[in-house]
């Protein structure tokens, strides 16, 4: 159910074998992703149990289950700011109806995420992926 450029990180990944080559493409995408205003960073958006600090922005178009979820984040740490962009490939452009049935745990287990993040750092990507959730949910009713 993963989304088309989600599947790009993960052929990218089955190419790159190297975990150093793997983590440097994350950082990568996190700096490709456009700041998030000053504005939107607030305790609103903040999401609580990550090491780093960490926002995200919902943009919602539409109503009910059939809205269109995407998403906006920023870190003050480069790989996790990068893991916010993995986030977005996976979960922006799915209706929030979608966005909820996404088995995240099995989809970031195929870039072996699990395996190669730090305790924290994988505490901090659930808590994401929980907000996410959570808004998708809250939204689709």
């Amino acid at each position: 159910m993963a989304q088309e450029v989600f599947e790009d990180i993960v052929e990218t990944f089955e190419f790159l074998e190297d975990w150093e080559d793997r983590y440097r493409h994350v950082i990568d995408m996190g700096k490709a992703m456009d700041p998030l205003d000053d504005a939107l960073k607030v305790p609103a958006t903040k999401v609580d149990g990550c090491a780093s600090q960490v926002w995200l922005h919902p943009q919602i178009e539409g109503q009910g289950a059939a809205a269109i979820f995407r998403f906006d984040g920023e870190s003050d740490a480069m790989i996790v700011r990068g893991l916010i962009a993995v986030l977005r490939a996976l979960y922006s452009g799915l209706s929030v109806g979608e966005v909820v049935k996404v088995d995240a745990g099995y989809e970031l287990a195929r870039l072996g995420l699990n395996d190669h993040l730090s305790a924290q750092r994988s505490n901090g990507l659930r808590a994401m992926v929980e907000r996410i959730r959570t808004i998708a949910a809250r939204e689709a009713g």
